[in-house]
């Protein structure tokens, strides 16, 4: 059966890194993952998956939620391998799990983005992304990483043609201790990450 619609959390080891002083960095990368996890769980008409290189991911998702286990990558080869070890799909996005107070609302425009584009890309500030979404099967030609400095300037040059590529709203990861500032308190969710950082 092919899902129509797919939002995969990519959980990767370096999510760590971004632990604040004083709290583990375990815990850390585990409250993200599933802050992240429960925002996209949360989506009417899409289906969540869990993507990942770090052991225990199970406990974090909902039951039925698959989660699929990669080897530890990086750059242009993780996203490669993840978009391939996804469900069978017509469209999906790969979401980084260090986005825990990401708005529902961009996922959504990302798939909007792919009415009239091959691939939509979600900027991190400070350059990469937070999100890419492509139609299925991924493109041979999209060689990008989601920490790459500028992926829509990168994709747009290896893109067979100049309106494959498409461009949402930006938003923040947290890549290390100091971004906890973007984090948004304004926002609904991000409650395991929030509950961790205050206790």
């Amino acid at each position: 059966m092919t899902e129509d619609r797919v939002v995969a959390v990519l959980v990767t080891p370096p999510i760590a890194r971004a632990a604040p002083p004083g709290i583990d960095p375990a815990d850390f990368l585990t409250a993200l993952a599933e802050d992240t996890y429960e925002l996209v769980a949360g989506l009417d008409f899409v289906s969540p998956v869990v993507v990942t290189s770090v052991p225990g991911m199970e406990e974090i998702v909902w039951p039925g939620t698959p989660v699929i286990e990669i080897p530890d990558l990086s750059g242009a080869a993780l996203v490669r391998t993840a978009f391939a070890a996804l469900p069978r799909a017509e469209q999906a996005v790969l979401l980084g799990a260090d986005a825990p107070d990401l708005p529902p609302l961009l996922i959504g425009k990302l798939f909007r983005e792919l009415g009239r584009a091959r691939i939509a890309v979600c900027p991190a500030a400070e350059g990469g992304a937070v999100a890419l979404a492509a139609h299925l099967p991924y493109p041979d030609w999209a060689a990008v990483g989601l920490d790459d400095l500028d992926p829509v300037k990168q994709l747009r040059a290896s893109a067979p043609g100049s309106r494959m590529v498409a461009r949402g709203p930006g938003w923040h990861r947290l890549r290390d201790p100091d971004d906890i500032r973007l984090l948004d308190p304004g926002l609904e969710g991000w409650d395991n990450t929030r509950a961790l950082l205050s206790a």
